[in-house]
């Protein structure tokens, strides 16, 4: 789609910078205004980002209506209590998986979120190909152990949960009796199983991601993890079910559909996940591209007055979402009230905020006044109106991370690049206390990265080298002390200990958003915004942090059902209305349940 928009207005009220790209139906060059990374890559901005379109959990269930993937119930092998295992079958045009399930009863005092924890709930695994009697034992004896025990490479997704022990009894106690849920009790937790680790990438014995680059079906960012996730979704649903029926019989009753698409699967997130993003810099910055790229093109769209209502009815359902959010974060709390302020103002003017405008970039310009939280929301609104120009871009978050530095360059070419695109870093002065209060390290029990302050706790010595910013200041001034004209190479071989910083600051420096800009070591630099942000691409909602480290999120919540899947907005989450909840009727759980088996889905 045409910019009809102009550069110089751009490039004067939002920061954007216009860049040329092929249009794949034209074959002309368009233009289209991205967002320059000093307002993409700030961490407030990434510490409000939101579910969008092309979040891996969306691009997920589209494919998998798309191509009419199939998952079954193969094997469910559960006693009374709700324990042993249960194995579903995942059909695509491709390949066949499983998805093998253990179920192990634990006290109360073992169900631990932290990564320290030994025993869970739920251990299961996806497993590319079949699983026969040989391969499900050597499951049953390594799944549950986690990091303690060794998988084959058939394994792509090695995973834990465990219940939230209030929501479970809450269904299960009501199912049976024959009375739906309180709906409110389920508002305030979102799920009933909650995972504390999703692996993938060969840890512990399991599949590289190598072996999934040329998978037709997972060659897309954490495409494997998310669909294990999701059809851990429809075995809680399953699991519940099963129990009510155990524990009532022929007066147990199914829970609303309205009630199960809400329900997704929680997610407790911890320090181990923010590393990520600064080792794999080239990875981020083509997720952020990508999203910017798809954002342009809704943003470059001259605004349409047919589309104020649908965009009204998202604000609206974006509102509802914040307010339905429970966090014990005030924090939080604070951020989510001032986007439901922002959010319905913008929505009772919006009519007269369009009319103004003559494209949605300059819509979104006037919303620079609202919280960062608000304007990110409208963003993902907007996204949603043009899933035809969104979704064109959802496969192209794979790249390349080779950082390298090109032969003939000399010290004043890499000056410029610090200059331009690190100057968030070299204008820090990294002599303060206050700059460099943390430090990094990892666990030795758990292989898990840890905070520690600098000169007051161990471990120092063994910090990680994820302080990005201080290495491009180190080697801006190391620069300084040479002749501009001094060829690179010729100071490499001189002060060695910057070629990894060089090769990144080139390499990133010269891509459209490149690094996060953001100081990790600096006393008041929360890893939340590294957190929110990762999980935000990958599609999380209800953003619950419990600590400064840590945070709670919910996975396909809203998202549909396995047996009504489709690949229709589902953004921003809300409990069914009553008129909905009382709209239809009971139904009974022995009525639907097939002879043998319980229940039993496909698409």
């Amino acid at each position: 789609m045409t910019a009809t928009i102009g550069s110089e207005w751009l490039a004067k009220s939002y920061n954007y910078k216009v860049v040329s790209k092929m249009d794949a139906h034209r074959s002309t060059y368009t233009e289209s205004a991205l967002r320059d990374a000093t307002v993409v890559m700030a961490p407030e901005r990434l510490g409000a980002m939101h579910q969008t379109r092309i979040s891996f959990v969306r691009t997920l269930i589209r494919k998998m209506a798309q191509q009419e993937w199939k998952v079954t119930k193969h094997e469910w092998q559960l006693d009374a209590q709700g324990f042993g295992h249960v194995i579903y079958k995942l059909a695509t045009p491709n390949h066949v998986y499983h998805l093998v399930v253990f179920c192990d009863e634990i006290a109360d005092d073992e169900r631990n979120d932290r990564v320290i924890a030994e025993k869970w709930d739920v251990t299961f695994a996806l497993v590319l190909g079949d699983v026969d009697v040989t391969l499900l034992e050597r499951l049953r004896a390594n799944v549950p152990l986690q990091e303690a025990g060794r998988n084959p490479n058939n394994v792509l997704v090695l995973a834990r949960a465990n219940k939230s022990v209030r929501v479970f009894e809450h269904i299960v106690s009501h199912l049976a009796k024959g009375v739906q849920p309180t709906p409110k009790e389920l508002a305030e937790v979102g799920y009933i199983l909650r995972t504390t680790a999703v692996y993938g990438n060969g840890k512990f014995g399991i599949a590289d991601f190598k072996i999934l680059e040329k998978n037709e079906d997972f060659n897309q960012s954490f495409s494997a993890q998310m669909c294990a996730v999701y059809m851990l979704r429809e075995f809680s649903l399953d699991w519940v079910h099963y129990l009510a029926e155990q524990q009532g019989g022929e007066q147990a009753i199914t829970l609303h559909r309205g009630l199960q698409r809400y329900l997704g699967v929680g997610n407790a997130t911890g320090l181990g996940m923010a590393p990520y993003l600064i080792n794999h810099p080239s990875i981020v910055d083509q997720w952020m591209t990508t999203r910017e790229h798809a954002l342009a093109d809704v943003l470059s769209s001259q605004t349409d007055t047919a589309l104020i209502e649908p965009l009204r009815t998202l604000v609206k359902k974006a509102i509802c979402h914040l307010e339905q959010v429970v966090t014990i974060n005030e924090t939080q709390q604070e951020l989510n009230k001032a986007a439901v302020d922002d959010l319905k103002h913008t929505e009772q003017s919006l009519e007269a905020s369009v009319s103004l405008c003559d494209t949605w970039a300059q819509l979104v310009e006037q919303s620079k006044h609202m919280s960062m939280e608000a304007q990110e929301i409208l963003i993902s609104c907007l996204m949603e109106l043009y899933p035809e120009l969104v979704d064109a871009h959802q496969e192209q978050m794979n790249c390349s991370e080779t950082l390298s530095l090109p032969s003939g360059k000399k010290i004043q070419d890499l000056l410029v690049v610090l200059e331009e695109k690190y100057r968030w870093a070299i204008t820090t002065d990294f002599t303060k206390a206050e700059n460099n209060y943390w430090f990094w390290y990892r666990s030795q029990d758990k292989e898990e990265p840890r905070l520690g302050v600098r000169g007051e706790e161990l471990g120092e010595e063994r910090e990680l080298p994820l302080d990005i910013g201080r290495q491009a200041y180190r080697l801006y001034h190391a620069l300084l002390q040479f002749a501009p004209e001094l060829s690179l190479a010729e100071f490499l071989v001189k002060q060695p200990q910057h070629r990894a910083i060089a090769r990144r600051v080139w390499t990133l420096g010269n891509k459209a958003m490149g690094d996060i800009q953001m100081n990790v070591l600096h006393q008041d630099s929360p890893p939340m915004h590294l957190l929110r942000c990762k999980l935000a691409m990958f599609g999380a909602t209800k953003f619950d942090p419990r600590s400064d480290r840590w945070v709670r999120v919910t996975f396909f919540q809203g998202a549909p059902l396995l047996d009504e899947i489709h690949h229709d907005e589902w953004v921003f989450p809300i409990l069914p209305s009553e008129a909905e909840l009382s709209g239809s009727q009971n139904v009974s759980i022995h009525s639907t349940t097939a002879k043998g088996q319980h229940g039993g889905k496909s698409l």
